[in-house]
């Protein structure tokens, strides 16, 4: 089980040779947020029709998160200030942990923390 950040979304859907060894991975947590940042990614990138199908396919990856994990992911963001790391991301590093699974993503924000799978 994965927790799939929109960098890892994006590039899977961009058919990145990295993320092909998570394309069929069955089991994946996302955040409303994740499913925004995608959203208006794909209208931007592929259009109406197409990011209403992928929001469509990938709301029912969406987990809710907690008043703890926004909490978390405050503290998270805080201490590592300057990285540049968004909310939306800190949030779900903050839930990925809360639910004991991997963190995957790009960002080189998370390169070498505890519970990130980074793939590039």
């Amino acid at each position: 089980m994965f927790y799939f950040d929109t960098y890892a979304l994006i590039e899977i859907l961009q058919s990145n040779p990295a993320y092909c060894a998570y394309d069929n991975v069955i089991s994946v947590v996302i955040s409303q947020l994740n499913l925004m940042e995608l959203y208006y990614w794909a209208l931007r990138e592929r259009g109406q029709e197409t990011a209403d199908r992928y929001y469509d396919y990938l709301e029912r990856l969406c987990r809710p998160f907690t008043s703890e994990d926004i909490k978390l992911a405050c503290k998270f963001r805080f201490q590592h200030r300057g990285k540049g790391i968004s909310y939306i991301d800190a949030l779900g590093y903050a839930m990925a942990r809360r639910l004991c699974i991997k963190f995957l993503t790009g960002d080189n924000a998370f390169k070498g923390l505890p519970n990130v799978e980074f793939v590039r």
